[in-house]
Formats: structure tokens, sequence, C-alpha cells
């Protein structure tokens, strides 16, 4: 069966609301399993002292791909700097160096850029990224992330940011979902236009209350308009989207609700979502090889492989980037 079947067969009354929707369905248990594998990389594996994390979806240009990530010397992104590597395969990497510095010195972005995304639209490839001010060994540490672009005629560009940056900021209604920080930017092209999906927290609520929203905007630079229905997941600490035939897809990760916990979703209308699969081994701050992202075909295949971060399991070792591959175990 799929998603789209899936999906109607899950479109209950419309009186039951997206999460009693999602509780009853969890209740059947009526779902099929994706199954993740997972294996080391070269070039951005594991190295002592070293840590990248936050890996971006994967592009391919000609016969490279290419991948952004967080590096720096400690475990968390927020110190870091955002570097990019290219491979023939998606196993053997090799690292190209620094693509986006931290930003000047009393800005938005001045302690860390980080968790990076690639949009590519118009001939020019557009970097997404999360910034932030306030420097990590601060006390007690409060990020105040926000997303820019940076934007480039190469994916190995050089880099310009974007005067309009932040292109998508906290909210300023305290009662919001994002109205403490946005971050984890993931860029599709649908019905024209440039939909960015993106994780928010608000104001007093720890990273357990993290929800996904959606921001739309008529050109790649922006403006970036929040969607009248965000938050569109009630729950997700990583964004990993992708377009499903005419839909989208949206892979939930280990801090969610209970009913959507390490899961698909599946959202005809980009905004919807409705729980498909349960997945098995799943990743960890994905990005994935999309390669309809960003071509508005109605193609959209099931994502197949991507990258994550991976550790080592030793206390004190750094994280690095790994690779996963996906069985769907579908009829």
């Amino acid at each position: 069966m799929n998603f789209r079947n899936r999906l109607l067969v899950a479109l209950l009354p419309s009186a039951l609301c997206l999460t009693s929707l999602a509780e009853t369905e969890a209740e059947t248990g009526d779902y099929r399993t994706v199954r993740f594998s997972h294996s080391e990389l070269t070039g951005i594996g594991f190295e002592e002292g070293v840590m990248r994390r936050d890996p971006s979806d994967v592009i391919k240009v000609g016969d490279l791909f290419y991948v952004w990530y967080t590096k720096g010397d400690i475990s968390p992104g927020y110190d870091a700097t955002i570097y990019y590597a290219t491979s023939k395969d998606g196993r053997e990497w090799s690292e190209k160096g620094e693509a986006l510095a931290k930003g000047e010195a009393g800005s938005w972005e001045s302690a860390s850029v980080f968790t990076p995304n690639i949009l590519v639209a118009e001939g020019r490839y557009w970097l997404f990224y999360t910034g932030t001010s306030i420097p990590y060994d601060k006390e007690p540490f409060n990020p105040d992330s926000k997303i820019g672009i940076a934007v480039a005629d190469s994916p190995d560009g050089p880099w310009e940011r974007m005067p309009n940056n932040p292109v998508l900021a906290n909210s300023e209604e305290s009662e919001e979902f994002d109205s403490h920080l946005v971050d984890d930017a993931c860029a599709i092209v649908r019905e024209g236009r440039y939909w960015l999906y993106y994780k928010g927290r608000q104001m007093g609520k720890g990273p357990g209350h993290t929800k996904m929203g959606l921001a739309i905007a008529e050109k790649p630079e922006g403006p970036y308009v929040r969607h009248e229905s965000n938050p569109v997941v009630h729950g997700n600490h990583e964004v990993v989207v992708w377009p499903q035939g005419s839909g989208v897809a949206a892979l939930i990760g280990r801090v969610a609700p209970a009913h959507i916990k390490q899961s698909v979703l599946y959202a005809e209308d980009g905004v919807t979502f409705r729980k498909t699969h349960n997945t098995d081994k799943h990743p960890w701050a994905a990005g994935s090889y999309r390669p309809e992202a960003f071509t508005d075909s109605n193609e959209g295949k099931p994502v197949e492989w991507g990258v994550e971060i991976g550790h080592s399991g030793v206390r004190g070792t750094l994280p690095f980037i790994r690779r996963f591959d996906v069985s769907w175990d579908e009829e």
C-alpha cells in the first residue's frame, strides 16, 4: 500500500483533532516499519578531537555528491563553523574546507554558525544555516538561534550572506511555539514556491517541547512567511522532509510525542501530517539524498540513503558523520 492510499485509510471523521487521530491510529499498530542500517564513512567520519555533526541534505552536482555540516572542537554546535565535503560514491568523502565562518563580532551569528542545509534554485546555491550570538561558555547558556542564508554561484562557494538575514527569526509573540528560537532549516520546492520546514521552541520550554513549523516564500531569498497552521508537527527535534509523490514526507526522531516518536509522517498538502510508518534503528539528525527536492515534479520517491550524526560510544569522544541506508517494507 503506497503513501497516498495509507493517507486515505487514515482520514477519519474531521471532528478528530490531529493528536487524537494519531493516538487512535497508534493503538491499532497497523504500520509497516522502515528499517535503517548504518555504516562508517571516510574523510568525515570519526577523528580524534574533531566534532562533525548536523549534516545537510546531500545534493549531486555533475558526478559529485556534496554535503555541508557543523564542525568544531566541542560536542554541541554552539561554537562552530560550517564545512563541506564531496564524494563520488557517497561513502568515501573528501573534506574541502570551511564554507561559512562565524559572523562579525556583535552580530546575530557571532558566536556560532551551524546546522546547514542546501537549496538549489534559479541556477544558484542557497546555504541555509543557524546562527547564535550568545557564547556557549556564558552561564547560564540560553541560545537565541535564528536562520540565515548565504548564496553562491557554485557549490564550492564563495558564499555571500543575504542582506536581509536572518530570514527567519524567533516569533515576537511569547505564546507562539517558536518564540524562543528557530533552527534546522530544510527546504523543498513545491507549487512554484519555496517551502522551508524548521523547528522551533517556545519561550520557557525545554528541548523536549520542540515542534516543527513551515514558512513559505515566493523567492529563494525570502521573505519567508509562517504558515497559518503552525506548528505543522506538534513535536519533532530533527527536521528531515522530502517530496513524496504529490505530497511531503517527514522523518520524526526520538524526541517527539509517543504516538509519532520514531516514525514517518505524510501530508498530501504538505501541512496536515499523518503517521504512515514506524522506524527501526532510526538515524539521528539526518540529512538525506533527495533528487526531486527542488524539481517541483510531483515524482519524489522514498529516501534511500543519507548521512547522520554518529557516536563512537566511548565517553568523551566527539560526534562524527556516518551513512545510513533505508529499506522500505512496502507491498
